[in-house]
């Protein structure tokens, strides 16, 4: 069994629903002073984190995926939880003084949305070193503290290991000389559509410049599927066709799950794409990236339905 380390960001997402509209509690003539509160009718209390959704669908084909990043003294049912889902924790340090990091979301009945995100203990993630962390036969550097990203594309490639490096909702934070820092000298490198027009518009690196030191360049499309992008070749993965559409919170990670049990198994670039494809569908399937589940036989059923010929595990 392959030995990933998943990174990233570990939060709680609470999401709250307003009865009402947000717009007929704003008077115009008070936008100066504004003090606004409001009850709400529901609320929930969801497992988030591009670093546990990620591990999350690994676990869900097989593997044992080593998490990796900060977590807070709220952490422990969360920790529990992660490993009964036979993922690894023993590199999740938690931080005694401070809550893991958390994602406040309030919607109206319109959908407006008004949220805060807390970093909490996402702060001290650059604490952590792939110095020792033990061997992985594949890294995944996901959105989290931008610092701590930097830091550890660097360790990856002073020791050798082999990384995805996959920026995120980070891309429109960090500043072109730091993205370049993670993207540049990644084996592969994964983002969507829109990531993709904020890295090249802030670092002046379109495909071909990152394919100059990356083996792969993976551009997600929501329901247009995925581009796979290799040295003179393009590989065009299709979305797997949905049965519902519940959320897509975490479809993404999803994805990136099944991508890497592809590349864990040595399969070729399109059959992994094909895995990423049926593991996002079943996130985007159920509220939240954690909520779904499947066995091995009833994802393998839907990927030959889906593409075909035969599923690789």
């Amino acid at each position: 069994m392959a030995r990933h380390i998943i990174t990233g960001s570990i939060a709680y997402d609470y999401l709250m629903t307003f009865p009402g509209t947000f717009t007929e509690l704003l008077l115009p003539e008070h936008l100066q002073r504004l003090s606004l509160s409001f009850l709400v009718d529901e609320m929930e209390k969801r497992r988030g984190g591009c670093a546990p959704n990620i591990a999350y669908t690994l676990a869900l084909l097989g593997e044992r995926p080593v998490l990796m990043g900060t977590a807070g003294q709220d952490f422990s049912d969360y920790r529990a939880w992660l490993e009964a889902a036979n993922v690894d924790t023993s590199l999740v340090h938690e931080v005694s003084n401070k809550f893991t990091a958390s994602f406040f979301c309030s919607t109206d009945t319109q959908n407006n949305q008004i949220a805060s995100f807390y970093a909490g203990a996402m702060a001290e993630a650059h604490a952590l070193s792939f110095r020792t962390a033990g061997p992985a036969d594949l890294v995944i550097i996901s959105p989290n503290d931008p610092n701590a990203m930097v830091q550890y594309a660097e360790e990856c490639r002073a020791l050798g290991l082999r990384y995805i490096f996959d920026p995120g909702q980070q891309c429109a934070r960090m500043e072109g000389p730091e993205l370049a820092d993670g993207l540049v000298g990644a084996n592969i490198v994964i983002c969507n559509d829109y990531e993709y027009e904020l890295i090249r518009e802030k670092t002046g690196l379109d495909v071909d410049a990152l394919l100059d030191k990356s083996e792969a360049v993976i551009i997600t499309k929501g329901e247009k599927g995925s581009s796979i992008h290799l040295e003179g070749q393009r590989i065009d993965v299709p979305a797997a066709p949905e049965r519902l559409v519940a959320d897509p919170t975490g479809v993404g990670d999803a994805y990136r799950g099944g991508l890497m049990k592809g590349l864990a198994l040595g399969a070729d670039w399109e059959t992994s794409g094909r895995l990423g494809s049926i593991a996002a569908t079943y996130a985007l399937e159920h509220v939240g990236g954690q909520s779904h589940a499947y066995s091995h036989a009833e994802f393998r059923e839907r990927y030959v339905e889906t593409f075909g010929g035969t599923c690789p595990f």
